[in-house]
Protein backbone atom coordinates (compact mmCIF):
# COMPACT_ATOMS: atom_id res chain seq x y z
CA UNK A 1 0.00 0.00 0.00
CA UNK A 2 1.19 3.49 -0.85
CA UNK A 3 0.81 5.42 1.92
CA UNK A 4 1.76 8.59 0.70
CA UNK A 5 4.05 9.79 2.71
CA UNK A 6 6.42 10.92 0.60
CA UNK A 7 8.67 13.91 1.19
CA UNK A 8 6.81 14.02 5.03
CA UNK A 9 8.65 15.49 7.66
CA UNK A 10 8.33 13.06 10.29
CA UNK A 11 9.79 13.62 14.22
CA UNK A 12 10.19 10.43 16.09
CA UNK A 13 11.59 10.75 19.28
CA UNK A 14 14.14 7.82 20.59
CA UNK A 15 14.23 7.16 16.60
CA UNK A 16 17.61 5.60 17.01
CA UNK A 17 16.84 1.88 18.21
CA UNK A 18 14.40 -0.32 19.17
CA UNK A 19 10.44 0.58 18.31
CA UNK A 20 11.88 3.98 17.11
CA UNK A 21 14.38 2.60 15.01
CA UNK A 22 11.46 0.12 13.12
CA UNK A 23 9.57 3.39 12.69
CA UNK A 24 12.22 5.24 10.98
CA UNK A 25 13.40 2.50 8.34
CA UNK A 26 9.36 1.83 7.67
CA UNK A 27 9.18 5.74 7.05
CA UNK A 28 12.07 6.04 5.32
CA UNK A 29 11.17 3.28 3.15
CA UNK A 30 7.66 5.06 2.57
CA UNK A 31 10.08 7.57 1.21
CA UNK A 32 9.05 10.01 3.94
CA UNK A 33 11.62 12.12 5.94
CA UNK A 34 12.37 10.62 9.08
CA UNK A 35 13.77 12.77 11.79
CA UNK A 36 15.35 11.49 15.01
CA UNK A 37 15.38 13.48 17.79
CA UNK A 38 17.87 11.13 20.32
CA UNK A 39 20.47 12.08 23.09
CA UNK A 40 23.02 10.04 21.32
CA UNK A 41 24.61 11.26 18.05
CA UNK A 42 27.00 8.30 17.29
CA UNK A 43 23.58 5.96 17.50
CA UNK A 44 21.48 8.33 15.37
CA UNK A 45 24.17 8.09 12.87
CA UNK A 46 24.63 4.69 12.49
CA UNK A 47 21.04 4.23 11.53
CA UNK A 48 20.97 7.02 9.06
CA UNK A 49 24.44 5.47 7.38
CA UNK A 50 22.62 2.62 7.14
CA UNK A 51 19.70 3.68 6.01
CA UNK A 52 21.74 5.53 3.31
CA UNK A 53 23.40 2.13 2.02
CA UNK A 54 19.96 1.61 1.09
CA UNK A 55 19.50 4.76 -0.63
CA UNK A 56 17.25 5.81 2.08
CA UNK A 57 16.90 9.61 3.58
CA UNK A 58 16.87 10.25 7.44
CA UNK A 59 18.36 12.72 9.59
CA UNK A 60 18.76 13.61 13.18
CA UNK A 61 18.70 16.02 15.74
CA UNK A 62 20.84 15.36 18.93
CA UNK A 63 19.08 16.37 22.22
CA UNK A 64 18.60 14.93 25.87
CA UNK A 65 14.81 14.89 26.12
CA UNK A 66 14.73 15.57 29.68
CA UNK A 67 15.93 19.02 29.45
CA UNK A 68 12.48 21.20 28.27
CA UNK A 69 15.13 23.35 27.05
CA UNK A 70 16.77 20.94 24.66
CA UNK A 71 12.71 19.75 23.75
CA UNK A 72 12.70 22.91 22.34
CA UNK A 73 15.92 23.61 21.17
CA UNK A 74 15.43 20.08 19.25
CA UNK A 75 11.81 21.21 17.65
CA UNK A 76 13.24 24.73 16.22
CA UNK A 77 15.99 22.76 14.37
CA UNK A 78 13.58 20.92 12.71
CA UNK A 79 11.89 23.59 11.92
CA UNK A 80 14.62 25.46 10.61
CA UNK A 81 16.12 23.26 8.64
CA UNK A 82 12.84 21.51 7.10
CA UNK A 83 10.69 24.42 7.35
CA UNK A 84 7.91 22.56 8.27
CA UNK A 85 6.49 19.18 10.19
CA UNK A 86 4.11 16.70 9.15
CA UNK A 87 4.18 14.28 12.04
CA UNK A 88 5.04 13.54 15.26
CA UNK A 89 5.99 10.21 16.78
CA UNK A 90 6.46 10.58 20.56
CA UNK A 91 8.41 7.27 21.13
CA UNK A 92 11.57 7.90 23.49
CA UNK A 93 11.00 6.16 26.93
CA UNK A 94 12.35 3.49 29.22
CA UNK A 95 10.96 1.01 31.72
CA UNK A 96 13.11 1.78 34.15
CA UNK A 97 12.09 0.14 37.36
CA UNK A 98 10.81 3.39 40.18
CA UNK A 99 8.58 1.37 41.96
CA UNK A 100 6.02 2.57 45.05
CA UNK A 101 8.41 0.60 47.85
CA UNK A 102 11.75 1.16 46.45
CA UNK A 103 11.35 4.60 44.56
CA UNK A 104 11.73 8.33 46.20
CA UNK A 105 10.06 11.43 44.67
CA UNK A 106 13.34 11.73 43.09
CA UNK A 107 13.03 8.81 41.00
CA UNK A 108 9.84 9.05 40.06
CA UNK A 109 10.21 12.99 39.10
CA UNK A 110 13.00 11.97 37.08
CA UNK A 111 11.09 8.64 35.57
CA UNK A 112 8.16 10.79 34.43
CA UNK A 113 10.83 13.50 32.41
CA UNK A 114 12.35 10.76 31.06
CA UNK A 115 8.98 8.86 30.04
CA UNK A 116 6.00 11.55 29.71
CA UNK A 117 7.03 15.39 29.71
CA UNK A 118 9.03 15.43 26.56
CA UNK A 119 5.91 14.10 25.32
CA UNK A 120 3.77 16.85 25.99
CA UNK A 121 6.42 19.04 25.53
CA UNK A 122 7.74 18.08 22.00
CA UNK A 123 3.88 18.50 20.72
CA UNK A 124 3.72 21.76 22.28
CA UNK A 125 6.87 23.30 20.48
CA UNK A 126 5.65 21.18 17.26
CA UNK A 127 1.86 23.01 17.16
CA UNK A 128 2.58 25.49 14.94
CA UNK A 129 4.23 23.77 12.48
CA UNK A 130 1.66 20.77 13.00
CA UNK A 131 -1.00 23.21 12.29
CA UNK A 132 0.23 24.53 8.69
CA UNK A 133 0.01 20.99 7.52
CA UNK A 134 -2.59 19.51 9.22
CA UNK A 135 -0.47 16.84 10.24
CA UNK A 136 -0.57 14.27 13.24
CA UNK A 137 0.32 12.70 16.19
CA UNK A 138 1.46 9.11 17.19
CA UNK A 139 2.06 8.58 20.67
CA UNK A 140 3.88 5.39 21.98
CA UNK A 141 2.29 3.73 25.09
CA UNK A 142 2.47 0.66 27.19
CA UNK A 143 0.46 -1.80 28.59
CA UNK A 144 1.43 -1.20 32.12
CA UNK A 145 -0.87 1.46 32.47
CA UNK A 146 -3.70 -0.98 31.84
CA UNK A 147 -2.33 -4.22 33.41
CA UNK A 148 0.00 -3.25 35.69
CA UNK A 149 3.64 -4.74 35.85
CA UNK A 150 5.08 -4.22 39.97
CA UNK A 151 7.97 -2.29 40.76
CA UNK A 152 7.59 0.42 37.68
CA UNK A 153 5.07 2.71 39.32
CA UNK A 154 6.69 5.96 37.39
CA UNK A 155 6.57 3.97 34.08
CA UNK A 156 3.09 2.88 34.31
CA UNK A 157 2.52 6.41 35.57
CA UNK A 158 3.74 8.29 32.76
CA UNK A 159 2.18 5.37 30.52
CA UNK A 160 -1.44 6.66 31.68
CA UNK A 161 -0.21 9.81 31.16
CA UNK A 162 0.43 9.10 27.46
CA UNK A 163 -2.85 7.34 26.79
CA UNK A 164 -5.08 10.20 28.44
CA UNK A 165 -3.11 13.04 26.58
CA UNK A 166 -3.83 11.19 23.21
CA UNK A 167 -7.51 11.81 23.88
CA UNK A 168 -6.71 15.13 25.44
CA UNK A 169 -5.32 16.63 22.19
CA UNK A 170 -7.38 14.80 20.16
CA UNK A 171 -10.15 17.13 21.39
CA UNK A 172 -8.09 20.06 21.93
CA UNK A 173 -6.81 19.92 18.30
CA UNK A 174 -10.24 18.83 16.36
CA UNK A 175 -10.62 22.52 15.12
CA UNK A 176 -6.94 22.32 13.61
CA UNK A 177 -8.17 18.63 11.70
CA UNK A 178 -4.85 17.51 13.44
CA UNK A 179 -5.42 13.46 14.18
CA UNK A 180 -4.02 11.78 17.47
CA UNK A 181 -3.71 8.42 18.06
CA UNK A 182 -1.65 6.12 20.36
CA UNK A 183 -0.31 2.80 19.75
CA UNK A 184 -0.03 0.74 22.96
CA UNK A 185 2.50 -2.24 22.86
CA UNK A 186 3.26 -5.09 25.48
CA UNK A 187 5.89 -7.39 24.33
CA UNK A 188 8.86 -6.54 22.04
CA UNK A 189 12.21 -7.65 21.44
CA UNK A 190 13.86 -4.16 22.12
CA UNK A 191 17.71 -3.49 22.75
CA UNK A 192 16.58 -2.44 26.00
CA UNK A 193 14.25 -5.79 26.36
CA UNK A 194 17.23 -8.04 25.40
CA UNK A 195 18.76 -5.83 28.10
CA UNK A 196 15.98 -7.05 31.04
CA UNK A 197 16.00 -10.40 29.53
CA UNK A 198 19.84 -11.57 29.72
CA UNK A 199 19.61 -10.33 33.78
CA UNK A 200 18.18 -13.29 34.58
CA UNK A 201 19.65 -16.35 35.85
CA UNK A 202 18.05 -18.38 32.49
CA UNK A 203 17.11 -15.85 29.70
CA UNK A 204 15.88 -18.26 27.49
CA UNK A 205 13.35 -19.87 30.03
CA UNK A 206 12.12 -16.63 31.05
CA UNK A 207 11.53 -15.55 27.96
CA UNK A 208 9.35 -18.44 27.21
CA UNK A 209 7.53 -17.60 29.76
CA UNK A 210 6.10 -14.62 28.78
CA UNK A 211 5.72 -16.07 24.87
CA UNK A 212 3.73 -18.63 25.97
CA UNK A 213 1.76 -16.01 27.65
CA UNK A 214 0.88 -14.16 24.15
CA UNK A 215 -2.46 -15.27 22.73
CA UNK A 216 -1.49 -14.22 18.57
CA UNK A 217 1.21 -17.18 18.11
CA UNK A 218 3.12 -17.11 20.90
CA UNK A 219 5.64 -14.54 20.12
CA UNK A 220 6.69 -10.93 20.61
CA UNK A 221 5.50 -8.28 18.65
CA UNK A 222 7.86 -7.24 15.88
CA UNK A 223 9.30 -3.45 16.00
CA UNK A 224 8.45 -3.76 11.78
CA UNK A 225 4.56 -4.29 12.81
CA UNK A 226 4.31 -1.57 15.44
CA UNK A 227 5.76 0.87 12.48
CA UNK A 228 3.02 -0.51 9.99
CA UNK A 229 0.53 0.88 12.71
CA UNK A 230 2.48 3.75 13.08
CA UNK A 231 3.34 4.55 9.17
CA UNK A 232 -0.24 4.34 8.84
CA UNK A 233 -2.03 6.49 12.00
CA UNK A 234 0.42 9.32 10.22
CA UNK A 235 -0.83 8.78 6.68
CA UNK A 236 -4.32 9.90 5.57
CA UNK A 237 -5.26 6.76 4.83
CA UNK A 238 -6.63 7.01 8.42
CA UNK A 239 -8.24 10.19 8.03
CA UNK A 240 -11.05 9.90 10.18
CA UNK A 241 -9.16 7.79 13.28
CA UNK A 242 -8.27 9.73 15.97
CA UNK A 243 -8.47 9.77 20.17
CA UNK A 244 -7.88 6.18 19.75
CA UNK A 245 -5.71 3.79 21.52
CA UNK A 246 -4.64 0.70 19.30
CA UNK A 247 -3.14 -2.48 20.89
CA UNK A 248 -0.59 -3.99 18.51
CA UNK A 249 0.62 -6.49 20.94
CA UNK A 250 -0.81 -10.10 19.32
CA UNK A 251 -3.84 -9.53 21.67
CA UNK A 252 -1.71 -9.70 25.14
CA UNK A 253 -4.32 -7.23 26.87
CA UNK A 254 -7.57 -8.13 25.61
CA UNK A 255 -7.83 -12.02 25.06
CA UNK A 256 -7.53 -14.40 27.52
CA UNK A 257 -4.07 -15.69 28.12
CA UNK A 258 -5.19 -18.64 29.43
CA UNK A 259 -6.46 -19.70 25.98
Amino acid sequence: MDLQLENKIIVVSGGAKGIGEGIVRLLAQEKAIPVIIGRNAEDNQQLIDALAAENLIAHAVEAELTQPVECQRAIGEVISGFSRIDGLVNNAGENDGVGLENGSYEAFMQSLHKNLVHYYLLAHYALPALKLTKGSIVNIGSKTAETGQGGTSAYAAANGGRNALTREWAVELLPYHIRVNAVIVAEAYTPLYEKWIKSFDDPQAKLKTITDKIPFEKRMTTTEEIAGMVAFLLSEKSSHTTGQLIHVDGGYVHLDRAL
